[in-house]
């Protein structure tokens, strides 16, 4: 009885966020194309409403998750937010309900966050469009064996992450990157052979790159912490209310001088700057075997 009604709940959570989705996607995608009118004020009304649509879109999924499907959310750390400062938000990434679960927490509390995404995903049905719509940055990474074979493409993901984040100065905006690259698994820690327990190696470029053409726009840095005391559930599980808890932890740092520079020609601020980023990732992992271990005493 209990797999029929998770079926059942899931299947009509997953309606409702159909719904709602191409509710807000129909006028954001319609608004989009006065984007393409060359004049600085169409263009900046234009982004302040698709962002609202975004903002509004976020809500309503908040709304049907509290109605359907509700969890025991607990925020540690700082919360001192605001939706007028520039941020970057840096968080651990192992499934795609991360993505879900930021977006309910920073939602309102700070500008619209723009995801840095694979190249890939602006071919997804209706969603491709409207993150495109959103100035979305669509990442497009090139392997090893791909520069070897065409030395012209080294570069080329470093310009286009400047051309995405050169749209972001005129209005505040949170720029999210997931440093891991991708989703972790026990498979991957394993080859990659990290030094963290919770974590895979944090890679610098994107977060360095985005830090270097924003300047000093982007003055804070928004680290957050996910944990599922379960295990990590994958979007079916969530939406069917397979989930019952998830644990934050929010840490707001100032971006000092030890995170700006010119991470290409300036050997010694690429180490330092790496140095930087593995310093934090050794905290968070220490965050994350806490938030477990807080687990555990609670069982206890």
């Amino acid at each position: 009885m209990g797999a029929i009604v998770s079926r059942i709940r899931g299947s009509f959570a997953f309606f409702c966020y159909f719904i709602n989705t191409l509710f807000w996607v129909t006028p954001i995608l319609m608004v989009s194309f006065f984007k393409l009118i060359p004049l600085a004020l169409t263009r900046k009304a234009c982004t302040y409403f698709l962002d609202f649509c975004a903002s509004a879109w976020i809500s309503v999924n908040g709304v049907i998750e509290n109605l359907l499907h509700p969890i025991k959310l607990t925020i540690e750390g700082d919360c001192q937010l605001s939706t007028k400062e520039w941020y970057m938000v840096i968080a651990n990434h192992q499934s795609w309900v991360d993505i879900l679960i930021l977006q309910r927490v920073l939602n309102r509390k700070i500008p619209f966050l723009k995801f840095f995404l694979k190249q890939e995903l602006i071919f997804v049905p209706v969603l491709g469009l409207a993150w495109w719509a959103l100035d979305f940055p669509f990442m497009r990474r090139y392997s090893t064996a791909q520069l070897k074979k065409d030395p012209k493409l080294r570069g080329k993901d470093i310009e286009i992450t400047r051309k995405a984040c050169a749209k972001f100065k005129s209005k505040p905006v949170s720029v999210m990157n997931f440093v891991e690259g991708t989703r972790f698994h026990p498979n991957k820690h394993s080859k990659q052979n990290s030094p963290f327990e919770h974590l895979l190696k944090p890679k610098a470029g994107g977060m360095a790159f985005a830090l270097s053409t924003m300047g000093h726009r982007i003055n804070k840095l928004v680290d957050v912490s996910i944990y599922y005391p379960d295990k990590v559930p994958s979007y079916w599980e969530y939406i069917s209310g397979q989930v019952k808890e998830v644990r934050v932890h929010i840490k707001v740092n100032d971006i000092g001088s030890e995170l700006r520079g010119d991470y290409i020609k300036d050997r010694q601020f690429k180490i330092q700057f790496q140095e930087q980023l593995n310093l934090m990732w050794q905290q968070k992992d220490q965050v994350l075997t806490e938030l477990a271990q807080t687990e555990i005493r609670e069982e206890a």
